[in-house]
């Protein structure tokens, strides 16, 4: 119970540490939240989202899972999504994974993982899609390291797809979505730059949710 006992102590260093700066921290996180950031990354513990962006509470809205999916069967992030779009009005969508992900190492292992089949079939289904590539890498630390940024790649790709999220872009102008790898060996953020507009446009060929010919109306500009 020792850990557990610390963890309450640790609050309330850190309460008395923001009243110390701001005497109405906690009133102004009561009466709203803002956020420019949406964060869809990987539950592992080693990977805090706020921390490694320098943000602080009531900046940053925050999803996580294993291997930081978007299915698009998932009602939970589905659900997300809708709200940090359309009731929140984030600017930015980031998609976040990190080197050595364990959701990614188990879903190419030959195994039964039960439960976890369904999920880490999403990441099987990234390696589908990019096998020549991930083949021609020797090292197999290497070929995972890819994986995860392709696995990225196409959950911004998945993130896109959404409705709301097309909608929100025509009428608004945002939100960007962006995908991001972070190293656990350095503590670095690594921008894949994400062709947001590009892959809007190509995904609407087939994805298009709004009836608006945002892909031709930019086109033709």
């Amino acid at each position: 119970m020792t850990d557990y006992n610390q963890v309450f102590e640790n609050n309330k260093r850190w309460v008395a540490s923001k009243l110390s700066s701001d005497a109405e921290f906690f009133q102004k996180m009561a009466d709203s939240q803002q956020p420019n950031y949406l964060y869809i990354g990987c539950s592992d513990s080693r990977v805090p989202a706020n921390e490694i962006m320098g943000l602080d509470a009531g900046e940053v809205f925050v999803h996580r899972n294993i291997a930081n999916l978007v299915p698009n069967t998932d009602l939970n992030v589905m659900a997300v999504i809708n709200y940090a779009v359309q009731h929140l009005g984030v600017k930015h969508i980031i998609v976040c994974g990190h080197y050595n992900c364990g959701g990614v190492k188990a879903a190419m292992q030959p195994l039964d993982l039960g439960l976890l089949n369904p999920w880490l079939r999403n990441i099987r289904d990234v390696y589908r899609l990019h096998m020549d590539e991930l083949n021609a890498i020797q090292d197999e630390h290497e070929r995972y390291n890819r994986l995860v940024e392709l696995n990225v790649q196409e959950q911004c790709i998945n993130v896109i797809k959404t409705a709301v999220v097309q909608r929100q872009y025509l009428e608004k102008g945002f939100p960007t979505v962006h995908g991001w790898v972070y190293d656990l060996r350095n503590g670095f953020l690594k921008d894949l730059n994400i062709d947001f507009e590009g892959i809007l446009h190509e995904i609407q060929k087939i994805y298009d949710l709004t009836g608006s010919g945002l892909m031709q109306k930019d086109n033709n500009q």
